[in-house]
């Protein structure tokens, strides 16, 4: 065992466990996928990703649980359609982002609804911001609408209104976005899904010896120092992933980041199998 195993490895197996079964039998859970882990190495929407997306989202709909997408891949849809492939997002140029939103925004809702239509089931398109979930009378709007989608058994797809935001767009992919639809619509479990396995003791496209790291608890503090050790700050990259399910968790309901391309990754969470990193419910301490 490494270091960096044995550091996030104490856990309390009961309680991993009671989290593990508190999040297969949730019954509204928010699924956020990732830009990566819908689009292709040249940054088009990748039709395959997509689908096995919505096949993996269907698995729960079929257990009669309610599932809300939060989608990223807007701007690399955009970008993957106009061929604008050396957008740089660090050097002023945010408005060319947000432009390209719009552009993929519409592509991404195509391949949903046509995806989605296989099922016989219908979606929404709901473009939010921060700062709509902040205010109080758009966060009642926002949840009577949700409300009302679901009790029709639609599944509702929310993604950050780039063209007018530009806080996701700067710090990370939707991940706190996914965290705050998570709180404000008072789930039972958030699913992040990315292009790894879950949060792992090292950047496992770099290091082959990185395993990935179970649970997350008390043990937070570790599992934050070791991903700030191993990775860099690329936009949407894992540090965020980690922020947005901790703040999930701190609520006391159980969050997880695991492989989009991993097989039947949601049937294998509802039927508690262990699958990518767990974060248990915690009251908000930490192992300072």
């Amino acid at each position: 065992m490494t270091s960096e195993t044995a550091a996030v490895a104490d856990l309390d197996p009961e309680a991993v466990a009671s989290a593990r079964t508190q999040a297969a039998e949730a019954d509204r859970v928010v699924v956020k996928a990732g830009t990566n882990s819908l689009t292709d190495d040249e940054s088009r929407l990748d039709r395959v990703k997509l689908d096995k997306l919505v096949a993996d989202v269907m698995d729960l709909r079929r257990q009669g649980k309610e599932v809300v997408v939060v989608s990223s891949g807007a701007v690399g849809a955009g970008i993957g359609h106009l061929g604008q492939t050396h957008l740089d997002r660090d050097a002023g140029v945010i408005e060319e982002s947000q432009a390209l939103s719009t552009v993929g925004q519409s592509l991404l809702m195509r391949h949903y609804t046509q995806s989605f239509d296989r099922y016989d089931q219908s979606v929404a398109q709901i473009l939010v911001t921060g700062k709509d979930l902040d205010a109080p009378d758009r966060l009642t709007n926002f949840r009577n609408t949700i409300e009302a989608l679901l009790e029709w058994d639609v599944v509702p797809v929310i993604n950050e209104n780039d063209a007018v935001a530009t806080d996701e767009l700067r710090i990370g992919d939707n991940d706190m976005l996914s965290a705050s639809v998570a709180a404000a619509l008072d789930v039972d479990l958030l699913v992040t899904l990315t292009d790894v396995s879950g949060v792992y003791t090292g950047n496992p496209k770099r290091d082959e010896a990185a395993e990935v790291i179970e649970a997350v608890g008390g043990n937070y503090d570790d599992v934050r120092r070791i991903i700030g050790d191993s990775t860099t700050t690329d936009f949407g990259g894992i540090q965020t992933k980690v922020e947005g399910a901790r703040d999930v968790a701190e609520s006391g309901t159980p969050a997880i980041i695991a492989g989009s391309a991993d097989r039947d990754v949601l049937a294998r969470i509802a039927a508690g199998k262990p699958t990518g990193t767990l974060f248990v419910p915690t009251t908000g301490e930490t192992d300072e």
